[in-house]
């Protein structure tokens, strides 16, 4: 994994730009998710409804603690243990979390991956980033940096690797009833 990448995506990220990056299935979209104009170009990117809310995905708990209220003991026993890891939890929003993050809902999706270079890209960033499926909301998810290109040719940066292995995009569950979500 070259650090020269990494720093060319994370400046991107700084700048409020969208990227794109592999993840544990799929190649995903990122930005700065207190970038409110770097999530809406996200958004129209992917044609996807702010309503839907989005992913945040993170290196370790602590760049989370911004976006998620505090859990009680056996919830939060519950999400860490399966972290890092391809589990992406439905959890209480923290007060302030922008509703651009949230969509329509008091609650926040959130991961910390165990992907090796989206670890590394944000711990580098110093924060969680935003992590939505890279391509056209209908349309088969990118596996490749490739694909992204082909399938979204207006993401200038796209951070080059391979998926983690995962056949389908990450389980979500949610935080309240532990439900399957996806």
């Amino acid at each position: 994994m070259s650090n020269w990448k990494i720093r060319q995506a994370v400046s991107a990220l700084n700048q409020g730009k969208v990227i794109a990056y592999p993840t544990e299935a799929v190649y995903g979209l990122g930005c700065d998710p207190w970038h409110e104009h770097a999530v809406y170009s996200l958004l129209d990117l992917k044609d996807r409804p702010w309503q839907k809310g989005l992913i945040l995905v993170a290196a370790n708990v602590r760049q989370l603690d911004e976006f998620i209220a505090p859990l009680d003991t056996g919830m939060a026993q519950q999400v860490f243990a399966s972290w890092p890891g391809p589990t992406t939890w439905i959890l209480p929003a923290r007060k302030g979390v922008p509703s651009y993050l949230r969509g329509e809902h008091d609650t926040i999706a959130v991961r910390v991956t165990a992907h090796p270079q989206t670890v590394e890209l944000c711990r580098q960033f110093g924060g969680a980033i935003v992590s939505t499926s890279a391509n056209i909301t209908g349309m088969r998810p990118a596996k490749s940096s490739r694909e992204v290109q082909w399938q979204l040719p207006e993401i200038e940066t796209v951070l080059s690797g391979s998926c983690g292995g995962a056949d389908k995009p990450t389980q979500i569950k949610d935080g309240q009833t532990g439900d399957i979500l996806r």
